[in-house]
C-alpha cells in the first residue's frame, strides 16, 4: 500500500484527479454501509444484536471501517501528491493500522464461516458452542493475532528523504535493510498464508460442508424448501467468490513485486488501481452479504428506524422448516 521509489513513473494526467475520486466513491459507500450496521447494532433493543452472529457482524464492520479510514484517504494521496506529506509517525501508524484492520476483517470472515458451519452442520451442539462468550473470545483472538502479525509492518515502514532522483522530497517506504531479504520474503509469505490462502481454504471448507449437509442430510423437504436451499447455496457461492476475487489481485501484485520484477507500465498501473478498488469493494460488500441478508439484523434495523428502512420482513412462506434427527429446526433463507 505504500509509495514506490521515486524512479517509478508518477501519474501526471487526468488520473491524478480521477483515481482519488474513484477511491472516494468506494470510501463513502463502504463507510456509510458499515456505519449503518454499527448504528443498528448499537441502538437495537432486541436480544438479536447480542447474538454470536451479530457480534461477528459488529466486529467485521469495525474492522472494515478502520481499513477504509486508514487506507483509502492516504492511498489516494499516492496518486495525487508527489511525496508523503504526513510525517514519520503516520508513515508507520497508517500502514500498521491498515495491516491490522485487513487481517481482522479476514479473520472475522473465517470466524463467521465456522459459526455458520457449527450452527447448521452441528445443530445439536451449537447452543453450547455458539455462545456470546465464545464469540467475544474469537473476536479478541482475531485482534491479538492481527496486532502481533502486523508489528513488522510498523518496524520497517520508514520515512526516507534526500534521494538523488528527488532530493527535496520525502517518501514512505518499506525498508528492511541489507541482509534482511530472507526475513522480508518470509514475512510476505506469512501474510499471504494468514491473510488469504488459509482463510480462503477454511471459508471454502466450512461452506462446502454446509452445502453438503443441506443437499445430502436434509430429506423430505417441500419444493419451497428446495428453492430455499438453492438460494442458500447461491449466497454461499457468492460469499466465497467475493472473498476470492476481492483480494486475489492485491496478493498477486505483492508476490510479483517481492519475488519477480513487477513492470512499471501503464498496464501495471491500471492493474494496481483495479487491485485497490477490488480490495475496497470487499469492505463495501461485506455489510450487504453478512448484515443486510441476515433476518436478525433486518429485524433490528426495522426496530431502530421504523418506517424508514426498506428492509421488509421476510414472508412466512419463505421460511424453511426442516425435520432432522427428530429435531425441528426453523431457518430463514436470509439468515446466512
Amino acid at each position: 500500500w505504500g509509495r514506490g521509489p521515486p524512479s517509478a513513473p508518477r501519474p501526471s494526467g487526468p488520473e491524478v484527479v480521477l483515481v482519488p475520486i474513484l477511491f472516494g466513491l468506494f470510501f463513502l459507500l463502504g463507510l456509510s454501509g458499515n456505519m449503518l450496521v454499527l448504528l443498528v447494532l448499537w441502538r437495537a433493543k432486541v436480544p438479536g444484536p447480542r447474538s454470536p452472529t451479530n457480534i461477528f457482524i459488529l466486529n467485521l464492520s469495525v474492522a472494515d471501517c478502520s481499513f477504509l479510514l486508514f487506507c483509502v484517504p492516504f492511498q489516494a494521496t499516492v496518486y495525487s501528491l508527489p511525496e508523503w506529506v504526513f510525517g514519520a509517525f503516520l508513515c508507520k501508524w497508517v500502514h500498521y493500522c491498515v495491516m491490522v484492520s485487513m487481517l481482522v476483517s479476514v479473520f472475522t470472515l473465517v470466524a463467521m464461516s465456522v459459526d455458520r458451519y457449527v450452527a447448521i452442520v452441528h445443530a445439536r451442539r451449537s447452543l453450547c458452542i455458539r455462545s456470546r462468550r465464545n464469540a467475544a473470545l474469537g473476536v479478541a483472538t482475531a485482534w491479538l493475532l492481527a496486532v502481533a502479525v502486523a508489528v513488522p509492518t510498523a518496524q520497517h515502514q520508514v520515512l526516507v528523504s534526500g534521494q538523488h532522483q528527488a532530493p527535496n522530497r520525502s517518501f514512505c517506504w518499506e525498508h528492511w535493510g541489507a541482509g534482511h531479504t530472507s526475513a522480508k520474503h518470509a514475512y510476505k509469505i506469512v501474510i499471504l498464508l494468514l491473510g488469504y490462502l488459509l482463510p480462503l481454504m477454511l471459508i471454502t471448507y466450512c461452506y462446502a460442508k454446509v452445502l453438503f449437509h443441506l443437499h445430502k442430510k436434509v430429506k423430505n423437504v417441500s419444493k419451497k424448501s428446495e428453492r430455499s436451499k438453492k438460494k442458500t447455496a447461491q449466497t454461499i457461492l457468492l460469499v466465497v467468490a467475493v472473498f476470492l476475487v476481492s483480494w486475489m489481485p492485491h496478493h498477486i501484485i505483492i508476490m510479483w513485486a517481492e519475488f519477480g520484477n513487477f513492470p512499471l507500465t501503464s498496464t501495471s498501473f491500471t492493474f494496481r488501481i483495479i487491485s485497490h478498488c477490488l480490495a475496497y469493494s470487499n469492505s463495501c460488500i461485506n455489510p450487504i452479504l453478512y448484515a443486510f441478508l441476515s433476518e436478525n439484523f433486518r429485524r433490528s434495523c426495522r426496530q431502530v428506524c421504523p418506517g424508514r428502512c426498506l428492509l421488509k420482513p421476510a414472508r412466512e412462506d419463505k421460511r424453511v422448516r426442516i425435520r432432522m434427527d427428530n429435531i425441528s429446526v426453523t431457518r430463514s433463507t436470509t439468515n446466512m
